[in-house]
């Protein structure tokens, strides 16, 4: 586990995974990180949680927001969760969201998702919890 730099701004991954076509969101929340200040990477459509945590590690990323509309996230978060601690990565914030019941924001965040946001959410309230979740994470 290495140390972020304190100064460096956020890098997130944004993930699409699975079968799910649906982008707007996830395009939505690109533009409103990169407005926010943080370096976004976004996955493309139809990503594997395999492929979600490896371009985690490749990129260095401070946290991944997973977006999913299809109804997999119950298996995919915990996925993506799992593909990351297999490579060791445990200091990155995960968050997901989408059409995702609120019976399973429980599960989801007992499986390692840090916060999990519904359809409407304000983004400043999704940027300030990633912002705050990070900080938290660099101990800063």
């Amino acid at each position: 586990m290495k140390q972020k730099a304190a100064t460096r701004s956020i890098k997130i991954l944004v993930a699409k995974l699975g079968l799910d076509g649906h982008d707007r969101g996830a395009l939505v929340l690109c533009r409103a990180f990169r407005d926010a200040g943080m370096e976004v990477i976004y996955s493309g459509l139809f990503a594997t949680p395999e492929r979600i945590a490896q371009i985690a590690e490749d990129e260095d990323v401070d946290a991944v927001a997973m977006s999913l509309l299809n109804g997999a996230h119950g298996t995919l978060f915990p996925r993506v969760v799992k593909a990351l601690k297999k490579k060791g990565i445990n200091d990155v914030l995960i968050v997901g969201g989408g059409v995702i019941p609120d019976i399973d924001h429980k599960d989801l965040i007992k499986a390692g998702v840090d916060h999990v946001f519904g359809p409407g959410t304000p983004l400043p309230t999704i940027i300030n919890h990633i912002t705050t979740g990070v900080c938290k994470l660099r101990k800063i």
